[in-house]
Parts: C-alpha cells; sequence; structure tokens
C-alpha cells in the first residue's frame, strides 16, 4: 500500500486551531502501517466525546464545539479517518473501504483506549460511528447522531445524495473547500475554506475522499449492506441514551433521525432537538449550540 503523508507545514496558522496533534499507528490491513492523527483538548480523566467528522472535512471541523465541551468539564476526542486531515492517505481508490475504515476506527479506539465515550457522528462520522457503537457497545456511554444514519441499500438515498455522487465523480477537479462552503448556510471565509483544502496539497491526496461516496450503500447487495444490517440488529438491542440533534437545513440527511428514533431504544424519552439555520455541516453553522446540546446531554444523563 503507498501512503501518501500531508507536511506538517500545510497546518501551520489555520484559523482558531490552536490545538496539539496527537498520533498513534494502526494496521492497514496488508501489513504495513498507517498513522491516524487526532486532538485530545480537556482532562484526561474526564469523560470523553469522541467527535467524529465525515466527507470531506477534517477534525477542524469540530474547532468551535472543542472549547464549549472543555469549558463544560468534559474530554474532547476528535480524529481525522485515513484518508482525511493529517491523518495518512493511501494512495490507490482501491485501499479504501467502508469495512476499512470501520476497522481503522475500531483499532484507533482500540489504541487510544477510550471508555464511557459520547459517540458524536455527522455524515460519515456516523456511518462509521455507528458502527463502531454497535460493534464495540462497551466502550460507549451514549451516543448523539447529527446529520447521519446508517444505510443499508434497502432503501434509495435520494436524489439529492445521487446528484452529490455524480458530481463527485465527475468533477475533474475536487474543490474540498467549496464543497464544504456549500454544504453550509452561510459562506466561510476564504481562510477557512483554505484549511478544508489543507490536507490536500493536490488531487493524488484525495483518493479518500473521491471514493467515500461510492461506499454509502445504495443498493441491497452492496458489500457494506451485511454489516451494517448486522449493526441495526445491534443498536435495535441499544438501551442506552441515545440523542438526535440534526439541523433544519438539510437536503442529504434531513428525515433520518425518524428513523433512528423509531428504531433504537435509547431515544425512548431523551431531548432530541433540531437545530434551526444549520446545513449539513451544522458544526460550522451552528457548532456552539451542538456542542451545549451536547454537554447538556452528558450532563443531565450523569446527574
Amino acid at each position: 500500500m503507498e501512503i501518501l503523508r500531508t507536511p506538517d507545514e500545510r497546518f501551520v496558522g489555520l484559523p482558531d486551531f490552536a490545538f496539539a496533534p496527537h498520533y498513534v499507528e494502526v494496521p492497514s490491513g496488508d501489513g504495513s502501517m498507517l498513522r491516524v492523527h487526532y486532538l485530545d483538548e480537556g482532562p484526561r480523566d474526564a469523560p470523553p466525546i469522541l467527535l467524529m467528522h465525515g466527507e470531506p472535512s477534517w477534525c477542524f471541523l469540530y474547532r468551535k464545539m472543542i472549547p464549549v465541551i472543555v469549558d463544560a468539564g468534559l474530554r474532547a476526542v476528535a480524529p481525522d479517518l485515513v484518508g482525511f486531515g493529517r491523518s495518512d492517505k493511501p494512495a490507490a481508490r482501491t485501499d479504501y473501504t467502508y469495512q476499512r475504515h470501520v476497522d481503522w476506527m475500531a483499532e484507533w479506539l482500540g489504541a487510544v483506549d477510550l471508555r464511557g465515550a459520547t459517540m458524536v457522528g455527522q455524515d460519515w462520522g456516523g456511518l462509521i460511528g455507528l458502527r463502531l457503537l454497535a460493534e464495540h457497545t462497551d466502550r460507549f456511554a451514549r451516543a448523539v447522531a447529527a446529520n447521519t444514519f446508517l444505510p443499508t441499500g434497502d432503501r434509495s438515498p435520494g436524489d439529492a445524495f445521487f446528484a452529490w455522487q455524480k458530481f463527485s465523480q465527475e468533477t475533474p477537479d475536487f474543490p474540498v473547500g467549496k464543497i464544504v462552503n456549500g454544504g453550509c448556510t452561510t459562506d466561510l471565509p476564504p481562510d477557512v475554506m483554505a484549511a478544508y483544502d489543507a490536507p490536500f496539497p493536490d488531487e493524488s491526496y484525495k483518493e479518500g475522499a473521491r471514493q467515500f461516496p461510492l461506499l454509502v450503500p445504495s443498493t441491497p447487495d452492496d458489500p457494506a449492506s451485511g454489516p451494517n444490517r448486522a449493526a441495526w440488529e445491534q443498536l435495535r438491542t441499544f438501551t442506552k441514551p441515545f440523542l438526535c440533534a440534526f439541523s433544519d437545513r438539510d437536503p442529504i440527511t434531513g428525515g433520518a433521525d425518524r428513523m433512528l428514533r423509531e428504531e433504537i431504544p435509547g431515544c425512548v424519552g431523551q431531548p432530541h432537538t433540531t437545530i434551526e439555520g444549520g446545513g449539513h455541516f451544522l458544526q460550522e453553522d451552528r457548532g456552539e449550540q451542538l456542542a451545549t446540546v451536547i454537554a447538556d446531554f452528558v450532563g443531565a444523563d450523569r446527574r
């Protein structure tokens, strides 16, 4: 497996991002090792909040939320998925599968040894995070789903998703910063869009980002359909607190919270909320508000 690593200087001077990097190595699946980057802020003995980003962002997405979470006396842990941020980037499209992404993050979860964690997943952070929640339930105390879902391919993901999938494969340039900006309700400043572009010096670093849209199960016989169905069976027995905090202006995942609330027992009686004015990347549009919702949820559950 050929592995690319974004030069450190690409991450110097990013706006509102004075967080120290942390790294662990995980098996790639072919005998080599991959370096996974993560942020780890707040007291190490405080309850950990696992902040999982999606496509095509990286942990920079959580920069507005981390101070709020830490100020609430919690520990904020935000990894970069393999292929994103400061994590290593396999160079070939075929190196990326849904199962490998789950396996890589499961290895990271064990290496960091998070316990009693709150899983927070948005976009692909939920597609992977919900699998972790189902398959490593003992490591989690509760969960928050924000603009995400766990597809099995048994129902259509919708026209908006298929349009995004088509764009992702046909555009000659994959403009990461502009893509994130397009998923927000207000335009991002140029330096913020540049920060989303920082992990990708050129198109060769974007194979993971290009591949992600193709890995979403959209037919019942997708390679990930079976494992995701198995995860759903586990989630249907998940009785720990589970909160939905979706935004009101996301055309991709709008309505997906309904299935989560109907199928997961831990959703019963929870203060589910709709965050107004937030687009797909609600961490950008309403990050402080989402962080407060999470902190209040954890605080109430621990009382």
